[in-house]
């Protein structure tokens, strides 16, 4: 049976981002030194493309027992409730790294395999972007990076990380630099090579990072760099109960940037396809999306689909501002099961929480990956024997 909930009355052609145009004026960034990944022979060497595998490196067996949401066993990852090879790195804040999404060319990027939390939101103009929080594991290259949105400084305090950004619009850098964690933002004209490097100097110059490098940055130069209390998330291997099929969960930004997650049952997690031509519902057409470091296919062991607050800032030029506070409806999807879900920020300095949305109970999270996709409360949903869709609208 076909099913559909509407977030708002207004009609979504009429409110539907349209293509990506030029952003909002940014600082611009100058070159630096080009990149030579650190450990490998040479930087070619470094991000060739792989051939694509759905099948992830191997992770560590998850706990039989659901851990958090408060205390997680010493050695787990309170992001992915997954044991680390190296304990020593939750000793540490987290990575976020800022990273493109269009235009297409600078896919596949580097590092999103190792990421431990991305968010996926919208910026103007029919575009995304990401942020990559890495805690778990490094990556030796992430990116391409990019400037940063007001929604970031949400992310930056929940997860209490440091921030590797390029620049920004000059109103978004006032709140960031006028904020607590000025002294945590990390741009390449202060942090440098090898932490955040140019490859590819004479082509396409795209701005990366080393996580690790960035960390050692931070030690070396007094950076608070202590563990932070990241507790809030449930995560247990049992599929929770009350759940609906959801073979498939599309999300349609733009017509220039949607995605579709594709659940694998053989896998255990949803791999990430994208869009690969200007398309409106239903006529996308996709390609996965792989790791330019790795060479995996993207994939998670969840997808939150999260309805927040998109305010205009500015119309001209389109500045978005994301109020990622409070609480608000959402959709967890995990194990092939679509949950309608209630996600809470109780404490500005911890991170997001989930619960059931008829009982009000925490759901559990599978020890994994999670993808956050960030969309407007105006934004409509179809759900029809396993198929969700999901179309952003905006006021």
């Amino acid at each position: 049976m076909r099913r559909m909930f509407v977030f708002a009355l207004l009609l979504l052609a009429a409110c539907a981002p349209a293509s990506p145009a030029a952003e909002p004026t940014e600082t611009p960034i100058p070159s630096s030194t080009p990149f030579v990944p650190q450990d490998t022979p040479t930087p070619a060497a470094a991000v060739a493309v792989a051939s694509p595998t759905a099948t992830a490196e191997p992770t560590p067996t998850p706990l039989p027992a659901p851990v958090g949401p408060e205390t997680y066993p010493p050695g787990v990852n309170p992001l992915t409730g997954l044991p680390v090879d190296d304990p020593s790195l939750l000793e540490r804040r987290p990575v976020i790294v800022k990273i493109s999404n269009m235009p297409r060319n600078v896919r596949p990027q580097w590092g999103l395999s190792r990421a431990d939390l991305v968010f996926e939101y919208y910026t103007e103009y029919g575009s995304t972007r990401f942020a990559a929080i890495f805690y778990g594991q490094d990556a030796e290259i992430a990116g391409p990076i990019r400037s940063g949105r007001f929604v970031d400084a949400h992310l930056i305090r929940m997860y209490q990380g440091l921030f590797a950004f390029g620049s920004a619009d000059y109103r978004v850098r006032q709140r960031l630099y006028s904020a607590e964690f000025a002294d945590r933002l990390l741009l390449e004209w202060t942090v440098g090579c090898p932490g955040m490097c140019r490859y590819e100097p004479n082509g396409a110059n795209h701005l990366v990072a080393d996580t690790r490098e960035l960390t050692r940055y931070a030690d070396a130069n007094g950076i608070p760099n202590q563990r932070p209390n990241l507790s809030g998330m449930l995560f247990s291997v049992q599929t929770p109960p009350g759940g609906q099929p959801a073979e498939e969960v599309r999300v349609h930004y733009s017509l220039s940037i949607y995605n579709r997650w594709q659940y694998e049952a053989a896998d255990g997690r949803y791999l990430r396809w994208v869009d690969t031509v200007e398309a409106r519902v239903p006529d996308e057409t996709y390609a996965l999306l792989t790791d330019r470091l790795t060479g995996e296919v993207i994939g998670a062991e969840n997808v939150l689909v999260l309805l927040v607050p998109y305010e205009y800032y500015s119309v001209t030029p389109e500045i978005m501002d994301i109020q990622l506070v409070g609480s608000g409806a959402g959709y967890l999807f995990r194990d092939g099961q679509g949950y309608a879900i209630e996600w809470r920020r109780p404490d500005t300095h911890r991170p997001l929480q989930f619960f059931a949305a008829e009982s009000g109970e925490r759901i559990a999270l599978k020890p994994g990956q999670t993808w956050f996709e960030l969309i407007g409360i105006y934004s409509r949903l179809e759900e029809d024997g396993g198929q969700w869709q999901f179309v952003f609208g905006v006021p």
